[in-house]
């Protein structure tokens, strides 16, 4: 092709000159040349033709636009396989799986392949809490399955990272991206290792020798658990809204852009917010077991705001570390979202919108609302596994059809007067 591109580059040169000239002097008397000399704007049209021809077949492919779906479904794969690992970290959370590993290595812990080694891992298992304050009583054949639970989760982990590395060093080597995309490689591989560590860290909480107390139950802390699943949410927004840049670009709004429109955009982005707050409390009614009390709704105990609910000192302390009050302002907050989201939809149908967006808001409000109710039933039910890790997973999902909604809002802006 170099070969071609060379010996064409003067054909290509002189055809663009000629063409232009003839456009820019002889377009004002087509009537006359079309009448008296048709073979002259004959000519001009081949010459036309022969410079589309050979810009399309002899001109070197920007390698940015050549990988732009490649590059974006590579994306679009790195945000699912964040998906699964949220599903598969809530069911090991649910499960009470997390603790039974109680070492950690970079590149991955050897499965046991002996009875031996199967021996020799529970008691390590042994010396720690869960297991002497918890599961006195658990086999060797129950812990293989909570092992098992927690070691696919880390090894799916480990996936995500080769399956991110590998193909980002391939496309950084062919030029697919750009200066903007390089900045975003280099934060998504940061992302992905802090969130590795902060995985360990959490774990690590549930390991330490501090469950002193008659009432105390072995577990993670909440705050890293919370900053665990914040940082998988965080990595799956990046992924998501990156691959949504390559393979769906926002659409145009023609025109000016009414203050209504520009407005509603603040709307999305702060019901986007709210979303991801949201599961942000959800994540301590996990860390604290909160689901499994006050199961009624909407009153707590035949109460609307319960007794207990600052029952801790300081008061400060109630908001992480009461489980009534942590499952108080998961129900407040998701109730104000759902009101935001429902009031969003309403809106975006008396707005002049992207043509998508109306789409993406219908989307936010289906979910929003299944999502709420799986959460009712979730609560009602005594939290069994498969309902709440629906009910996880659900907030993901919701949180996707607002990344959507706002990505469709992206070139609405106001323009300069």
């Amino acid at each position: 092709m170099s070969l071609y591109l060379r010996l064409a580059s003067p054909l290509l040169r002189s055809a663009q000159s000629y063409s232009n000239f003839a456009l820019k002097n002889l377009a004002p008397c087509r009537s006359f040349l079309t009448g008296r000399s048709p073979s002259l704007l004959q000519n001009v049209q081949k010459t036309n033709a022969l410079r589309t021809v050979l810009t399309r077949y002899c001109t070197k492919p920007d390698p940015v636009e050549k990988g732009r779906k490649a590059v974006g479904y590579w994306l679009l794969g790195c945000s699912g396989m964040v998906f699964v690992a949220v599903v598969l970290g809530g069911v090991t959370r649910l499960t009470e799986s997390g603790l039974s590993m109680v070492t950690w290595k970079l590149l991955g812990e050897q499965m046991p392949r002996t009875q031996q080694e199967w021996q020799d891992e529970f008691e390590r298992y042994q010396q720690f809490p869960e297991f002497k304050i918890k599961n006195k009583d658990i086999t060797l054949s129950e812990f293989k399955m909570i092992w098992f639970m927690e070691y696919g989760h880390r090894m799916w982990g480990r996936l995500i990272g080769a399956f991110y590395a590998l193909p980002a060093a391939y496309f950084w080597s062919r030029g697919y991206f750009d200066r903007r995309m390089k900045i975003r490689t280099l934060v998504f591989g940061a992302l992905i290792g802090c969130q590795g560590l902060m995985g360990w860290y959490m774990v690590k909480s549930g390991l330490e020798d501090r469950f002193q107390q008659e009432s105390d139950v072995p577990r993670v802390s909440q705050y890293r658990l919370a900053s665990h699943l914040g940082f998988a949410f965080v990595l799956y927004s990046l992924f998501l809204w990156s691959a949504l840049d390559k393979l769906l670009p926002a659409q145009k709004l023609l025109g000016q852009i009414p203050a209504a429109t520009l407005k509603f955009k603040g709307l999305a982005h702060a019901t986007k917010a709210a979303v991801f707050i949201t599961a942000m409390s959800g994540a301590f009614v996990a860390g604290l077991d909160a689901g499994l009390i006050y199961n009624s709704f909407p009153k707590m105990a035949d109460r609307w705001i319960p007794s207990d609910i600052l029952a801790l000192s300081p008061t400060l302390r109630n908001f992480t570390e009461n489980p009534t009050t942590v499952q108080f302002d998961h129900r407040v907050l998701g109730t104000a979202t759902l009101t935001l989201i429902t009031g969003m939809f309403v809106l975006s149908r008396r707005r002049m919108l992207p043509p998508r967006a109306y789409t993406a808001a219908a989307a936010v409000a289906t979910v929003g609302w299944m999502q709420v109710l799986l959460g009712i039933t979730t609560l009602l039910t005594y939290v069994p596994v498969p309902l709440a890790a629906s009910h996880q997973s659900g907030s993901l999902l919701l949180l996707s059809m607002a990344i959507w909604l706002t990505h469709e809002m992206k070139l609405v802006r106001r323009l300069p007067k």
